[in-house]
């Protein structure tokens, strides 16, 4: 934890009904694409904003693994879960983005929201999703934009540019396949494998 990481106090901005217009799950589902018997890791699920939506996506056949490290937002979702008409295909886990608790070659794609600018270990977060993914999977990021002034979102200063975060995964041998803003205050890049 450090001083970017989003508290549980806020959990309640997580479930604001504004944040469903300014982003919208079913948009960033859409240019992610996944489908039915999908595993899926959303890493800092939080309160499940897109866990939720894509346990839908994927059906009963695929998972959606929720990791997060804050006890608290874990339950917060599993209250949800609870709940008549929820998703059962949704399994809690406790872990951090540098060392999930996952099995190795077990997911289809790894997601993070509004994570990656509390990351301290680049590195060692893409070493461990590379450990995550199977063959063909795919790394979703979505973030705050650094060109739009705050609020909603983390201050100007903890933003990581989509441009710096392409030149990371660059870096690291993570090809970009899309890039693209998500949303009024958000962009998403998805990268494949690194090659051998």
């Amino acid at each position: 934890m450090n001083e970017r990481t989003f508290h549980p106090r806020d959990a309640h901005r997580l479930e604001d009904p504004e944040r469903l217009k300014w982003l919208p799950p079913e948009e960033v589902l859409a240019r992610i694409g996944p489908v039915s018997g999908m595993t899926i890791a959303d890493v800092g699920t939080g309160t499940g904003y897109f866990a939720l939506p894509f346990a839908t996506a994927v059906g009963s056949r695929g998972r959606i693994l929720a990791v997060d490290f804050q006890k608290e937002m874990l339950e917060m979702l599993r209250e949800k879960l609870s709940g008549s008409g929820a998703p059962q295909n949704v399994v809690l886990v406790e872990g951090e983005a540098r060392r999930t608790t996952l099995s190795g070659n077990s997911c289809d794609l790894v997601f993070m929201s509004n994570l990656w600018h509390e990351l301290d270990d680049e590195a060692g977060v893409l070493l461990e999703v590379k450990r995550l993914l199977r063959p063909g999977g795919r790394l979703a990021i979505l973030d705050w934009r650094a060109d739009v002034v705050p609020p909603p979102g983390p201050p100007a200063a903890h933003r990581v540019s989509r441009e710096n975060l392409r030149q990371v995964l660059s870096r690291h041998g993570w090809p970009v396949t899309h890039a693209g803003n998500a949303g009024k205050y958000s962009y998403l890049l998805i990268a494949g494998l690194p090659a051998i």
